[in-house]
């Protein structure tokens, strides 16, 4: 049995002549090298502006242009000291170092975009209830809940 509602139809049964649809989400860091050793060689590459707030409305424009759903932007809040015991080949090499604070693009972003949707990894033990909760309240408003 089927319920209708204006443009939404439920059914136990999925439509016989319906395609799946792939669901594009973009996964970022604010540094300069994410996951992505060596790329900063490619002549194309603009990661060297990860502390430029209209990278990141390009990178948004991009995305949502080329069909993208959305745009996870990860987050750590140290280096990573694995590698000889210590944070300095991090550090030489650009290992996600450093990294800016997600959330603070993401209403510019916004703003330049209609439908991209955003997530951030914010840190809920270095952060307190209320300000987090006000920061990301603000942003779901600036944003239209996206």
């Amino acid at each position: 049995m089927a319920v209708k509602d204006k443009s939404v139809s439920f059914s136990d049964e999925p439509p016989k002549t319906s395609k799946k649809r792939l669901i594009l989400n973009a996964f970022v860091e604010t540094c300069s090298g994410h996951q992505s050793p060596g790329l900063w060689k490619h002549p194309d590459d603009q990661s060297m502006n990860f502390n430029d707030v209209k990278h990141w409305v390009n990178l948004a424009k991009q995305l949502e242009a080329g069909g993208f759903q959305g745009m996870f932007i990860a987050d750590v809040l140290g280096g990573y000291d694995v590698y000889s015991s210590s944070l300095k080949p991090a550090v030489a090499s650009g290992a996600q170092w450093p990294v800016n604070e997600p959330l603070a693009m993401v209403s510019a972003m916004a703003a330049a975009t209609e439908s991209l949707g955003f997530g951030v990894t914010i840190s809920t033990s270095y952060e307190q209830p209320y300000h987090l909760a006000r920061r990301l309240s603000t942003v779901d408003h600036l944003s239209g809940g996206r």
